[in-house]
């Protein structure tokens, strides 16, 4: 099967039995049958509103294909920084609500600000060591675009002894993997505010701009609180039942760091979806679940190590799920994630979490 791609019109070889595939250039391309659904499950971060999520991106990557259509481009979409990242510790935080869509997210900006916060108050970051990309008019939109850029500065001039952060909060997604780079054949992505026009962010764009830059002496912590993010920095090591296992692609390409180390928590599995939730709040904030018991387990316990920010989160989420109340069970969802403990390298996870 092939065709060409109407955004850079390159002649595509294209894999039979796929649903989406994702050109060079970035254009996001259905394949197949329009009305053929994925077999998700519908709760979660998605919650009651995944299938109108997935149908509406079906049929806006279909009108991007089209010839006929150029999306309008505002001012806002550019974005340099012109100031340059402080050495040490500093921080991106993306914090994406979608406010014009109706799979918008309501916990996103509350989750930027608590991660915020606790940098500056619980490590010692400063207010300038830290960029915030999000849908209010003190910040920069976390476009495709600008969370690229943002990339850029994260990772510029890097030096031995920096702590780096990235922190996302947003929809994730997963798509066909056509190149034997991933163990259960999807790569996961997130998702930008312009994910429907201009593309997803991909594990491997991830990877190649996180990770493997990476100089000795310098750590990476990402925190991702989205929808199928367990392997979404493609890093060689998954934490599971209290043991490392591998996770290096059957493809053998080298996914790990330049000598420095890359740690990430993830919100769930990359078959699970995680939950925008009000079940933590008495004055029902809407949050991710996964952001709320990471920040409350370190505030809580001043020393709290890896392994038991792991089992904290998944303690306090099967707290929640116990308190349902019985009659309401059908209207109060469960919420069905654990979290993910992914690295470049084996590491003793009973020692400290710092940044």
């Amino acid at each position: 099967m092939s065709m060409a791609c109407q955004k850079c019109r390159q002649q595509l070889s294209l894999p039979p039995h796929s649903l989406l595939y994702r050109c060079e250039c970035g254009n996001l391309i259905p394949l197949g049958n329009s009305e053929r659904s994925l077999t998700v499950q519908e709760h979660g971060r998605f919650s009651s509103k995944l299938r109108r999520f997935r149908d509406k991106f079906r049929r806006d990557s279909a009108r991007k294909n089209s010839p006929s259509t150029s999306p309008s481009v505002s001012p806002r979409l550019s974005l340099i920084f012109t100031k340059p990242p402080p050495s040490g510790k500093r921080a991106l935080l993306c914090g994406v609500t979608y406010k014009k869509e109706k799979f918008r997210l309501r916990g996103t900006l509350h989750d930027v600000h608590s991660m915020s916060d606790l940098l500056v108050r619980k490590f010692n970051f400063s207010d300038d060591s830290i960029l915030i990309l999000a849908e209010e008019e003190a910040y920069k939109p976390p476009t495709r675009r600008n969370i690229l850029e943002a990339f850029k500065w994260l990772m510029e001039d890097l030096k031995s002894g920096d702590s780096l952060v990235f922190y996302f909060s947003g929809h994730g997604l997963r798509q066909p993997d056509f190149i034997d780079d991933e163990l259960d054949g999807f790569d996961e992505t997130i998702c930008p505010l312009d994910f429907r026009t201009n593309g997803m962010i991909s594990d491997n764009d991830i990877n190649d701009i996180l990770v493997k830059p990476l100089i000795s002496g310098v750590t990476l912590h990402a925190i991702v609180d989205s929808c199928h993010s367990g392997t979404v920095l493609d890093l060689p090591w998954v934490y599971k039942e209290n043991k490392w296992t591998d996770n290096r692609p059957p493809s053998g390409v080298n996914k790990s760091t330049n000598g420095g180390t890359a740690i990430g928590f993830s919100a769930c599995k990359d078959n699970q979806l995680a939950a925008d939730t009000s079940a933590f709040s008495a004055e029902k904030t809407m949050m991710g679940a996964m952001t709320y018991t990471f920040i409350k387990a370190i505030w809580e316990i001043p020393d709290i190590t890896y392994q038991g920010l792991l089992d904290y989160i998944h303690k306090a989420i099967e707290k929640v799920n116990k308190a349902r109340c019985p009659l309401l069970k059908v209207l109060q969802r469960k919420i069905d994630q654990e979290p993910v403990l992914s690295s470049s390298e084996n590491f003793n996870t009973n020692i400290r979490f710092k940044l």
